[in-house]
């Protein structure tokens, strides 16, 4: 198993403040899937994504990638393992302004032993021809495409997604959705996408939604469908 998360617990707060946000979360997740969870906000998805990105630490249970525990991790070989196995994107960009976008994405390849072609990654994109642009003169989804651009470059064992097209349109969103697909198919990354759009789903190899802190569903999807058919 690629991915494994077991008995994750996290609580913020202490004495009548105290709230328990993940009760004891186990899940595995293979090499190349679509993972996407679900939930209401306050459900503990964004936390879980946290842990798992190493932003976080849980208070108890641990996470392996390919059998490595982070929890074994000193502060030094945590920054390596979030650099060598993870790309981010969030909802915010968080661009450099005063970088190009070449120079946003290529970021990222200096994190990286074996980074992606920075020029074929922005083709892929739909960037290139913009490439010597600054952020502010891109649309929105112009800037997640940068923003995932950066993510991938590294060529991440694993991509972790916080509401990717929470701030887009319909037809951005479902361009990014739709990038994103591309890229898992083209690269083979494992796709960790925080969503609270229940559509999403349909595009997913893996389902998982959460409440109160704990896994109600865990499933394979059978009926898996293109980004680009995906409605809402």
């Amino acid at each position: 198993m690629f991915l494994e998360l077991t008995n994750i617990t996290k609580h913020f707060g202490e004495g009548e403040s105290r709230v328990e946000v993940l009760r004891g979360i186990n899940l595995s997740v293979e090499k190349g899937e679509i993972c996407v969870m679900l939930g209401p906000s306050g459900s503990g998805k964004s936390t879980l994504l946290n842990i798992i990105g190493g932003i976080d630490n849980s208070d108890t249970g641990y996470i392996a990638i390919n059998g490595e525990k982070t929890a074994d991790m000193n502060e030094k070989q945590l920054t390596r393992y979030r650099r060598k196995h993870l790309g981010y994107i969030f909802q915010q960009y968080n661009l450099i302004p005063n970088l190009n976008i070449k120079e946003n994405v290529e970021v990222g390849a200096y994190l990286s032993d074996s980074p992606l072609d920075v020029d074929d990654l922005l083709k892929t994109l739909g960037l290139y021809e913009h490439r010597h642009k600054l952020p502010n003169q891109l649309s929105g989804g112009q800037q997640q495409r940068t923003a995932i651009g950066r993510a991938i470059v590294k060529n991440p064992d694993i991509l972790l997604c916080d509401e990717p097209t929470g701030a887009l349109d319909y037809n951005t969103s479902k361009e990014i959705l739709k990038l994103i697909a591309e890229v898992n198919e083209k690269y083979g990354n494992t796709v960790i996408m925080v969503t609270h759009n229940d559509a999403i789903k349909n595009m997913a190899d893996r389902v998982v939604k959460l409440r109160d802190g704990v896994i109600r569903k865990n499933y394979t999807n059978e009926t898996k469908i293109a980004a680009a058919d995906l409605e809402w």
